[in-house]
């Protein structure tokens, strides 16, 4: 498979990728992020461009690269720094999992003051207890865990807890 990724006016990141679809009968995807967030609290889920301006291109023979620079709103074919603008390495493991996922990146977790939440990793792995602070810009939480006979305050990173499978739920 040969993997690309153009370098589009951001508005025109759809129209890109359904022309490129259309002329060379390839999949062309513009990667989306769900997120969850509250609203007028409800949570909802709210589709964001996870990469605005880029459109990553699946074909299974070589693309034509002056036929891609004719499509109206496409800036340039990324390359790397030898003039190849097939993706290879990190890069097209990256567009591999987008074309896994169908181009949209999944919902990542809203966390709450007063929630109840599991430590899911380290020394404290199985620890359920409620969340006291969020600081969603830092993406972290800060919680209560048993010490010495009390409990303390501590921050965690969201990535390390989970909201599932409470033993009080």
């Amino acid at each position: 498979m040969y993997i690309y990724c153009l370098f589009c006016e951001t508005v025109k990141c759809g129209y890109v990728a359904r022309t490129a679809e259309e002329k060379f009968g390839c999949r062309a995807i513009c990667p989306k992020q769900v997120q969850h967030t509250w609203h007028k609290g409800d949570m909802v889920d709210i589709v964001h461009d996870l990469l605005p301006g880029y459109v990553f291109l699946y074909l299974e023979k070589a693309l034509d690269i002056a036929a891609v620079r004719t499509i109206h709103g496409v800036i340039r074919c990324l390359s790397d720094g030898d003039g190849q603008y097939r993706l290879t390495g990190g890069d097209e493991q990256f567009a591999l999992m987008l074309l896994h996922k169908d181009g949209v990146i999944g919902k990542t977790k809203v966390y709450q003051e007063g929630q109840m939440i599991r430590i899911c990793e380290g020394v404290y792995e199985g620890v359920e207890t409620r969340i006291l602070k969020v600081n969603r810009q830092k993406g972290r939480m800060q919680i209560e865990i048993p010490f010495a006979h009390r409990t303390i305050k501590t921050w965690v990173e969201f990535e390390i807890v989970t909201d599932e499978g409470l033993s009080g739920g």
